[in-house]
């Protein structure tokens, strides 16, 4: 039994059109005017079409058969380059860029929930198109006026692709130990020599060129981060006119043997004197980069995301039709020899902590999403203060929707697997190439830790010693007052409002013990990324429940029982969910002490 994939557009558009007004936040973009509503829904019809009749059935194909490597060459799996060229076909990689450049110029969010479609019917497939937005966000921000003549067009169009190269065989998140080398050369351009790992879409046969954004150091570079500069290094070097020109010494080595998502080329790089030429200013590559890295963040949410809503999407249909006992209130299907097993208790908890965890995770993207929106728009006219603006109220929201998500989608993979029982762990029944695809996104862009790190040390402690937490904290609080009277609503505001305050208060606590002891941050700091997750969502919950009251009083698009199933899952979240983080907050106020390892004394294999 195949897996399927249907768009969500219900839920999409109850997002999109009655809790965050899409149309509205639209109207405040200068690339709004080409996202009128009547546009839109059709491009959604289309994204849905596309998902679930091209890419969702080359999802287990295109695991089973994997990509193919012969002597520097990668092939993909079959049917793969005949979808890609339906995708380039259909200008589905035009949407966010300008239209200068062949674009659509439509705003980001577009983008986004295309990359939601495609990432839940393919993840593999998503990733090759999905990587080039990050290299053309790069070059739009950092690019001189010819690389952008150069580079966009075809780009845009979909005809090249792009990737980024960071990661060596030494270093992963220490970008600091970079050791690629960029040389000077008379004309200008650079020769970049080194080795690059775990590059993503970094060799296929789905497009005619590879732009390649590659960190590397110059030889007077200072030692560390501060001494990393950004290059763009095409596959095929570019002629004056356009076309493509010789091949470029960049060459894949081999590609990797992974767990998941197999259909997905992931390439060893070996740079031998390519030419490259040098984006945004010498030494200060790691701060272009960011722009690639925030996109691909955003991007690896969207990835929890995909793997919750497919879980959740073949494991109610089968909790429909299994049969299994009866329950342990009664009979339900008498009819049958046994009851489905959707009618028992647990089943159902772990069917709607799919739902309410997919939901929920789209709704924080979708309002992140708006942040991108201005984002996006600032850079593309340059603005800076506005760029920075909204990128450090995005730079809050993505390390949790980064590491919270995904872990929560290896979860939704796993109840998936224990719905499905034995058939879970059978691949012709494709459950578990969920839970194996699902598993690299706590890795990507960072691991989970580096994620939780980035968020308390850096965004809360250091760079606003706590005020990036106090004014979102503010902002929810405010929101509950609102429905403090509200009958169906007290039981989400009250309880949402008292965990802001112990948000803030573990904050503070955590703030004054790291003077004493710093390693109280580093100990703390997954705990505090996954309860800054469960109130989140639970926030975002409480949201769509006050929209499905005010529907279900005053009318909506959408049935009685759409909204009634929303009040249904808020509360559901808010029982059986949410007190996890009560658990997280115990935890992470342990003493560091804890973690502290003598390593000879756990040495028990001599």
């Amino acid at each position: 039994m195949p897996l399927s994939y249907k768009a969500p557009l219900r839920d999409i558009r109850f997002l999109t059109n009655e809790v965050f007004n899409y149309p509205e936040h639209y109207k405040t973009l200068k690339c709004g005017e080409n996202a009128d509503p009547e546009t839109v829904d059709m491009m959604l019809e289309s994204f849905a079409d596309y998902c679930s009749n091209v890419l969702m059935p080359l999802y287990q194909s295109g695991d089973d058969e994997g990509c193919h490597f012969d002597k520097g060459v990668v092939t993909t799996p079959k049917g793969f380059k005949e979808a890609y060229d339906m995708f380039v076909e259909a200008g589905y990689q035009a949407i966010p860029f300008p239209e200068e450049f062949g674009g659509l110029n439509m705003p980001m969010s577009v983008n986004l929930i295309k990359s939601e479609m495609m990432g839940t019917a393919n993840w593999a497939f998503a990733m090759y198109p999905g990587l080039s937005v990050g290299c053309m966000n790069t070059i739009m921000q950092y690019g001189t006026p010819e690389q952008k003549a150069t580079y966009m067009p075809a780009l845009v169009e979909g005809r090249w692709s792009g990737t980024m190269c960071l990661t060596e065989p030494q270093c992963g998140t220490d970008l600091g130990q970079v050791k690629t080398k960029a040389i000077p050369q008379e004309d200008g351009t650079y020769k970049i020599s080194g080795t690059k790992i775990f590059i993503s879409a970094g060799e296929h046969d789905l497009t005619e060129n590879i732009v390649h954004i590659v960190l590397a150091r110059l030889p007077d570079a200072p030692e560390g981060t501060k001494g990393i500069s950004l290059f763009i290094v095409p596959k095929f070097l570019v002629t004056e006119n356009g076309d493509i020109g010789e091949r470029n010494p960049v060459n894949c080595g081999s590609i990797e043997h992974k767990m998941g998502i197999k259909a997905s080329a992931t390439a060893v790089l070996n740079f031998d004197n390519a030419t490259g030429y040098l984006i945004g200013e010498p030494n200060k590559g790691l701060k272009a980069m960011f722009t690639f890295m925030n996109t691909a963040r955003l991007g690896t949410g969207v990835e929890g995301l995909a793997h919750m809503e497919l879980a959740f999407q073949n494991s109610l249909p089968y909790a429909k039709e299994r049969r299994s006992m009866r329950t342990l209130s009664g009979t339900k299907e008498p009819n049958q020899v046994a009851d489905a097993i959707i009618h028992h208790a647990d089943v159902a908890r772990m069917l709607l902590t799919q739902k309410a965890f997919s939901e929920g995770a789209r709704s924080m993207i979708y309002h992140a999403s708006r942040y991108a929106d201005k984002m996006f728009e600032a850079a593309m006219l340059g603005d800076d203060a506005e760029f920075h603006k909204w990128d450090d109220k995005l730079g809050f929201y993505t390390p949790i929707l980064k590491g919270f998500l995904t872990e929560l989608s290896i979860e939704c993979a796993k109840h998936g697997m224990q719905i499905y029982g034995g058939h879970g762990y059978i691949k012709e029944w494709g459950m578990e190439q969920i839970a194996r695809d699902a598993r690299i996104s706590t890795l990507y862009e960072g691991t989970t830790g580096v994620q939780a790190l980035d968020l308390l040390g850096r965004k809360v402690l250091i760079q606003s010693k706590g005020k990036v937490l106090l004014d979102y904290t503010a902002n929810i609080m405010k929101w509950c007052s609102e429905y403090a009277l509200d009958k169906g609503m007290r039981k989400f505001v009250w309880e949402l409002t008292k965990y802001c305050a112990e948000w803030n208060t573990l904050t503070t606590r955590i703030m004054l013990t790291a003077r004493k002891d710093r390693e109280i941050v580093s100990a703390a700091s997954d705990d505090y990324l996954m309860y800054s997750g469960y109130v989140i969502m639970g926030y975002h919950w409480a949201r769509m429940a006050a929209v499905a009251y005010d529907k279900l009083k005053n009318g909506g698009s959408e049935t009685k029982e759409f909204y009634e199933a929303k009040i249904k899952t808020a509360e559901f979240y808010f029982e059986k969910l949410l007190p996890r983080a009560s658990g997280h907050s115990e935890s992470m106020l342990a003493p560091s002490e804890l973690m502290a390892m003598d390593l000879d004394s756990f040495n028990f294999l001599d």
